[in-house]
C-alpha cells in the first residue's frame, strides 16, 4: 500500500470545528484521498475544498453507517472529528478493525478517563500532578461541599466540555449552587474547580505518542485574548476562554515538559491536548482532551502535522521523522461560504 492509495474519512465535519481543521491537515499533507461525513446536511465540511467526497450518515445508526460507507469507498482509516464521534467510534474500534478499518484515536482507557473530568482529576491527584482544586457533585445533597471551595471558581459539567460548553465563572457559593443545580437537573455530574488567574498565561499544548508507546513531541501555544472569538466570558473576576485558540507558538520548554509528563503519566498512546494556566511557575491543567484538538491545524502550520505523523505510524508506511517548529503568532477568524439550495447535501 502506498500513501496515494490511502483513503481517510473524517467523521464529523461541522463548521468551525475539529473536523474541518483535520480536513486541512490531511489536505496539506498531500498524501491521502480525503473523505468527510456528518449527520447534518449543513456541516461546513461538506463544501470545503480539498475533500474528494462527503456523505450524510444516519445518527441513529452512526457506527453502522460509517462501516457501510467505508466498505463502499474502500476507506481504511477513520478520524473522529468531535467528542461524540470519538466516543462512538472508540467504543466500536474492535468492530471497525475486524472490517479492516482503523480508528485514529487514543486508547479506550485514556479516552474513558479524560472524557469524564471527575475521573480525570481524581487520576491526576493520584498521580501527583499539580492541578487546580476540583470537586465533583453528583446530587443535590452534596451542595454543602461548595462552602470549602475557593472562589472565584469554574463550574462545568464533568462530560462534554469541548469548546467550553456550559462553563460558568462563579463568584461565591450561591452563584455556584445555581449553576450546579442546573447541571444536576439536566442529569450531568457537576464539577467545581478553583479558578486559575490569567497572569501567568494560558497555554494549549498538543502532545503526540505513537501506538507503540514512542513519544514524538509536543507544541505549545500561549493563548491571546484580544479577539472576542477566543473569549467565552470576561468579567471583573476573570476570563474564561472559548474553544477557538490563537496565540504565540514558541518553545516554552517548562510548559511543554509538564504537558509531556502528564501524557506519560496517563499512558497516552495517541493525541492528547492539555490546556492549562501557569501559577507560581507551574503549568497546571484545567482541561485535558484525549484527541486531536481544534488547534491541530495551527500546529500543522507551525511545522508539526501531528495527524499526518500519527497516520503514517498507524499504517506502518514509514517511521516518523523529526520536525521543526516555526515560532510566531498563529491567528484565526471565521470564514463564510455560499451554497445554493440545490447543492445542499442530500
Amino acid at each position: 500500500m502506498t500513501f496515494e492509495t490511502i483513503r481517510v474519512l473524517v467523521a464529523g465535519v461541522g463548521g468551525a470545528s475539529l473536523g474541518t481543521e483535520l480536513l486541512k491537515c490531511l489536505r496539506d499533507a498531500g498524501r491521502y484521498t480525503v473523505f468527510g461525513c456528518d449527520v447534518s446536511p449543513y456541516a461546513y465540511g461538506h463544501y470545503q475544498e480539498g475533500v474528494a467526497e462527503t456523505f450524510l450518515i444516519r445518527k441513529e445508526s452512526y457506527v453502522e453507517s460509517i462501516l457501510e460507507l467505508c466498505r463502499k469507498r474502500k476507506i481504511g482509516v477513520v478520524v473522529p472529528g468531535g467528542e461524540e464521534p470519538l466516543r462512538l467510534l472508540s467504543e466500536s474500534a474492535h468492530k471497525l478493525e475486524e472490517s479492516g478499518v482503523l480508528v485514529a484515536a487514543n486508547s479506550q482507557r485514556v479516552i474513558g478517563i479524560c472524557s469524564n473530568k471527575a475521573l480525570l482529576f481524581e487520576a491526576l491527584s493520584g498521580l501527583g500532578v499539580p492541578a487546580p482544586r476540583t470537586t465533583s457533585i453528583r446530587q443535590m445533597s452534596e451542595l454543602e461541599r461548595l462552602e470549602s471551595v475557593p472562589y472565584p471558581s469554574v463550574v462545568k459539567p464533568a462530560t462534554d466540555t469541548g469548546g467550553s460548553r456550559f462553563v460558568y465563572l462563579a463568584s461565591d457559593p450561591r452563584e455556584a449552587a445555581v449553576q450546579v443545580s442546573y447541571l444536576l437537573k439536566n442529569r450531568r455530574i457537576a464539577l467545581v474547580q478553583e479558578y486559575l488567574p490569567l497572569e501567568g498565561g494560558e497555554f494549549t499544548v498538543g502532545t503526540l505518542t505513537l501506538p507503540d508507546g514512542r513519544f514524538i513531541g509536543s507544541v505549545a501555544m500561549r493563548r491571546i485574548f484580544d479577539a472576542q472569538l477566543s473569549v467565552l466570558s470576561r468579567t471583573e473576576m476573570g476570563l474564561i476562554s472559548s474553544g477557538y485558540s490563537q496565540g504565540l507558538i514558541d518553545d516554552f520548554p517548562e510548559v511543554r515538559a509538564q504537558a509531556e509528563r502528564i501524557a506519560m503519566a496517563l499512558s497516552s498512546v495517541g493525541p492528547l491536548n492539555v490546556q492549562g494556566r501557569v501559577r507560581a511557575g507551574t503549568f497546571m491543567p484545567f482541561e485535558i482532551n484525549p484527541r486531536f484538538s481544534a488547534s491541530t491545524y495551527l500546529r500543522a502550520m507551525a511545522g508539526f502535522n501531528e495527524l499526518d505523523i500519527y497516520l503514517r505510524s498507524l499504517l506502518e508506511e514509514s517511521s516518523p521523522t523529526g520536525y521543526r517548529v516555526h515560532p510566531g503568532y498563529y491567528l484565526r477568524s471565521l470564514c463564510e461560504l455560499r451554497v445554493s439550495e440545490g447543492d445542499i447535501k442530500r
